[in-house]
């Protein structure tokens, strides 16, 4: 059996879309057809099933967010401005209407991963990136001045992550896009004092 060919970056990222939207559970088949243009069998050839398009799907994810979480940090001047700009980022998602916008990571977090221990790895996995990204950028803003107190970076990216996991849990039921820019402003003056 020959493999199919198709552009698995586009294929990966039209299938993130699908499942932001409807959820892994709500995504059938069919919707996967429609947003990656595959066939089912072409699917199944190329990532087993289902749960394997998903975390192929987390992977690319986390590797656009990253470049992208890189990208946001590099265009300011300060890691404290930087660590702004990311958090301005986060607002204008919890308040989009757009279901495209959604944290693909935390939708598979609240709906999959407790019953899937390798949907579960994928997903740890990303969070300690993340925490360490965030790690080496309070490490930044102490060597600019900007922290205030005696905790460790590692404590603060924790509360950070935790912090924009809230933020975007809130952001479901307040649609109010001035309550969720003053929690995300009060989130950044936690974080650093």
């Amino acid at each position: 059996m020959r493999s199919a060919e198709f552009d698995r970056e586009r294929v990966l990222r039209a299938a993130m879309n699908a499942f932001m939207e409807n959820g892994y559970n709500k995504t059938s088949m069919q919707d996967l057809k429609r947003a990656t243009g595959l066939h089912p069998g072409s699917i199944y050839c190329a990532f087993e099933n289902k749960k394997g398009l998903l975390l192929a799907a987390l992977e690319q994810y986390n590797q656009d967010r990253t470049a992208e979480l890189k990208s946001i940090f590099t265009q300011q001047h300060s890691a404290q401005c930087g660590l702004n700009a990311y958090l301005n980022s986060i607002v204008a998602e919890c308040i989009s209407d757009d279901p495209t916008q959604a944290c693909l990571s935390q939708k598979a977090i609240n709906e999959i991963a407790q019953q899937d221990d390798e949907a579960q790895q994928v997903l740890s996995n990303q969070c300690r990136l993340w925490q360490r990204f965030m790690c080496d950028v309070f490490v930044e803003i102490a060597q600019e001045g900007g922290l205030k107190g005696e905790r460790k970076p590692e404590q603060r990216a924790q509360s950070l992550i935790v912090g924009i996991y809230g933020l975007r849990t809130y952001s479901q039921a307040q649609k109010d896009p001035h309550v969720i820019a003053s929690i995300a402003k009060q989130l950044l003056i936690d974080v650093c004092r």
